[in-house]
């Protein structure tokens, strides 16, 4: 084993903090839209003192190493994939996943299709995808969800979001200085379309889904904040039909920003048994 503060995958180099004891169970963390692996500072910490190492990288489109254009190269099978490089670039054989956000349908898709290489699963606030579509046409999901139909415009998002990006997070609950870190992030050249690509890649073909029937085969734990302004509680409630194996699901008081805002709480919930 040794420290890795980089790895690449098709010429795509990615940053990662790396800490924790080396030897210890590895636990990979996977940030959302748009924050960056500083979303663990207060949870990792928590981790080590447990005895886990903690790979914690900024995901593609994140790290300006790793910033491919178009569409198409966010789409899900490459995400999976560059969490995969990241547990061989580690020496780990099998890893535990936490994903808030999109690094959790990041981590549903690696429970779909990788379920070999994994101890369990975290999922911080997303419910599993085909629970969130389930719920389109029986909740108020849909209008929480339609700001995904804007982002697929060209250009225009980009020019909406960033000026404004900094104060919309600081209203949505994140505090001032975390959310001022993620909007100077996203002002980097090409961060902010690479980040909504994400979102745009949906669309592409094959680009909603990634390969596998669907189902998760690793012990899995979902944290929702009832509070959460984007996720209702039908997708969560829904989400339990799409784990096979032990499930356990976690209802916050709080919002959307668990990692940030509430690091005690989730690291006990991401050490707890399953």
């Amino acid at each position: 084993m040794q420290r890795i503060s980089t790895f690449s995958r098709h010429g795509l180099r990615f940053d990662v903090t790396d800490e924790g004891p080396i030897d210890g169970p590895v636990v990979v963390l996977l940030h959302g839209f748009p924050a960056n692996r500083g979303a663990w500072n207060g949870v990792a910490p928590l981790l080590h003192a447990a005895g886990m190492r903690t790979l914690a990288p900024d995901q593609r489109g994140y790290s300006p190493g790793a910033r491919p254009t178009g569409r198409a190269a966010y789409r899900p099978r490459e995400l999976v994939r560059d969490v995969v490089a990241l547990i061989d670039a580690s020496g780990a054989e099998r890893v535990s996943i936490v994903g808030h956000d999109w690094g959790g349908i990041v981590a549903w898709w690696l429970g779909t299709v990788v379920p070999q290489r994994l101890d369990r699963i975290t999922v911080v606030s997303t419910p599993h995808p085909r629970a969130l579509t389930a719920s389109l046409l029986s909740s108020d999901q849909a209008i929480r969800s339609s700001y995904v139909g804007l982002l697929q415009l060209p250009v225009l998002p980009e020019r909406l979001l960033l000026p404004r990006l900094g104060a919309l997070l600081r209203s949505s609950g994140l505090p001032h200085a975390v959310a001022d870190d993620y909007a100077s992030r996203m002002a980097e050249p090409g961060a902010l379309t690479a980040a909504l690509n994400w979102y745009r890649a949906l669309l592409v073909p094959g680009g909603g889904r990634a390969n596998g029937d669907g189902r998760i085969h690793v012990p899995t734990r979902y944290v929702w904040g009832r509070q959460d302004f984007a996720l209702g509680r039908r997708p969560a409630e829904l989400t339990e039909r799409y784990v096979a194996a032990p499930y356990d699901f976690v209802e916050f008081g709080g919002g959307h920003w668990i990692p940030e805002k509430a690091p005690d709480y989730l690291a006990t919930q991401i050490l707890r048994p399953l």
